[in-house]
């Protein structure tokens, strides 16, 4: 445990110091700031609006944001489609790929536009080069900076004075030359000197030492890889993701691709801070966030150290713990933080099979999936934290028989009933087609695991799906057609109704004038507030899912027990 809490630490730190100046800059990018960057980047983006005839300066309100977001994203969908649906025509493809059949379609560009990045094929055969290029690839950028962009666009609501809340096409286009593109590149410089794979090459084939022939995929890892952990995709270029050594051949890569994934993420409340000009509330949050984190990768990091119940039962050795579905040159505790920052940050990437966790260590990515605002994906997670402050907030006004306010706004019934629809539609996404599932032959027929197992993998592909995580608890066979429909439209609406939902909230509060601040005004800058927040999202996670836990991995657990 020694040595894991040391690895933790340092990582924790690693974080902290590339957050602080990350969100610093993130800030300045959205509040069109000057930067001595300008004369790099405001070129390119002058002549991108020039060639588009997109007039970046007209402000939005909250629902010319949305027609405009939802416009982009539809174009961008329906090119993915297309290109998925006739690879095998199209050129760089010297594997031969085929053609994707249309549900496994469907599925697929709809899960690279949401960032989730769900998977039901397997990337070095189900995709050419030019797919993995220009649809995965692509997409990991477009849907990340989509998220990025509504957190920015719902920053401005909650701190502006006025009807508007920015203008995507603006913040779309930045998010992209000014953030997503140069870290990108930068990663990926690093991960190839550290041995992942750069190539249009075709896959090569090599004799063993056995004499046998095998035959080694290879493609452009190094490139995706970059973009899936910095955009919080996920999605792998090979089917056993990051656990391959390909994309992660070493601890090195490992440390550098957890950071990679959660240094946005963990930006996100430093920039909502310098914004909002009251850094102590950024802080705040971010400290809700990393708390529940620390509790959940403390569990996980126990449940795996103790080692699997059913074979220590038996008198197998577990002084190495759980080390099944998991790789040896990482062990228990980088495995385990793996774990926690995937499904925290709304990755989905993997480097240990989740199938094979302990019941509960298979449950804390669960949880912080069902959550949904432990530092989060791109931007929605920190949105979605923020959902719970308003909340948290109101029962606080509620309480003391007061008009809650936030930021010197009065939150009243009309931004609670938006903040309601986002919360509900969460667990109602994963919910309802999870029974849906169990009561169909369609979906029983895909479980490999009968008895509370086999829920758990149900629970966790639609929790997945509605959290935009994306990450497998594999043992499902989940390449037919109703778990492609199915997680399809889960995905769908786990992504934009919660954002329709929140940017409404947004604009509503851009809407109002402030209040001042008197003795009786609940303060959101404070460790009071922070345990409210922090209060706030455990209770409500609890209540709403708990029932589906105790009949999954917290039942599995007590029948090995």
């Amino acid at each position: 445990m020694g040595s894991a809490l040391i690895q933790y630490t340092v990582i924790i730190i690693l974080l902290i110091l590339i957050a602080i100046p990350l969100g610093r800059y993130i800030a300045s990018i959205f509040s069109n700031e000057n930067h001595r960057t300008d004369r790099f980047f405001l070129p390119m983006e002058k002549v991108i609006f020039r060639l588009s005839g997109i007039d970046n300066r007209l402000e939005m309100t909250w629902w010319e944001y949305v027609k405009a977001l939802l416009l982009v994203n539809g174009i961008l969908l329906g090119f993915a489609y297309l290109i998925l649906r006739f690879q095998g025509g199209l050129p760089l493809n010297p594997n031969g790929i085929t053609n994707m059949d249309p549900t496994s379609v469907f599925n697929t560009a709809i899960s690279f536009m949401t960032n989730t990045d769900l998977q039901h094929y397997s990337g070095e055969s189900g995709l050419s080069n030019l797919s993995q290029i220009i649809v995965i690839t692509m997409m990991m950028f477009t849907s990340s900076v989509t998220g990025l962009s509504v957190a920015m666009a719902f920053i401005r609501g909650i701190t502006r004075k006025g009807k508007t809340i920015g203008n995507f096409f603006q913040d779309f286009v930045r998010g992209h030359i000014r953030l997503m593109l140069p870290l990108a590149i930068l990663l990926t410089l690093m991960l190839v000197a550290a041995g992942v794979p750069q190539t249009l090459d075709a896959n090569t084939t090599v004799q063993t030492l056995e004499g046998a022939k095998q035959v080694i995929a290879r493609g452009p890892v190094a490139s995706l890889e970059s973009i899936k952990h910095l955009g919080t995709n996920g999605g792998g270029f090979f089917g056993a993701n990051s656990a391959h050594p390909f994309e992660n051949p070493t601890a090195l890569t490992n440390i550098l691709e957890i950071l990679a994934m959660w240094s946005i993420p963990a930006a996100m409340p430093i920039a909502y801070g310098r914004i909002a000009k009251n850094p102590k509330q950024g802080w705040v949050i971010f400290g809700g966030m990393m708390a529940i984190f620390l509790m959940m990768l403390l569990t996980v990091h126990l449940a795996e150290s103790a080692g699997n119940p059913a074979l220590v039962e038996r008198g197998f050795d577990s002084s190495q713990g759980s080390m099944e579905g998991k790789e040896t040159r990482f062990g228990i505790s980088m495995s385990a933080i793996f774990t926690a920052v995937t499904t925290a940050a709304t990755t989905g990437t993997v480097n240990n099979m989740h199938d094979t966790l302990t019941p509960i260590g298979g449950m804390v990515p669960l949880m912080l999936m069902m959550f949904n605002t432990v530092f989060g994906g791109e931007g929605v997670g920190f949105v979605n934290m923020m959902m719970y402050a308003l909340l948290g907030v109101f029962i606080a006004g509620l309480m003391v028989g007061r008009t809650p306010e936030f930021l010197g706004k009065k939150i009243e019934s009309r931004e609670m009933k938006f903040i309601v629809l986002a919360l509900l539609s969460h667990p109602l996404a994963i919910l309802i087609p999870t029974a849906i599932a169990f009561l169909t032959p369609l979906g029983m027929g895909a479980i490999s695991n009968e008895g509370f197992h086999g829920i758990t993998q149900v629970l966790y592909e639609f929790t997945s799906s509605s959290a935009n995580n994306g990450s497998g608890f594999e043992g499902l066979g989940d390449a037919t057609p109703f778990w492609n429909i199915s997680t399809g439209v889960v995905m769908l609406i786990g992504r934009y109704i919660s954002i329709i939902a929140l940017l409404a909230v947004a604009g509503s509060l851009a809407n109002k004038q402030p209040v001042p601040e008197t003795i009786g005004t609940l303060r959101t800058d404070n460790a009071t507030f922070g345990v409210v927040l922090t209060g706030t999202v455990l209770l409500i996670g609890a209540l709403t899912f708990l029932p589906v836990l105790v009949l999954g991995p917290i039942a599995e657990f007590l029948s090995i027990g």
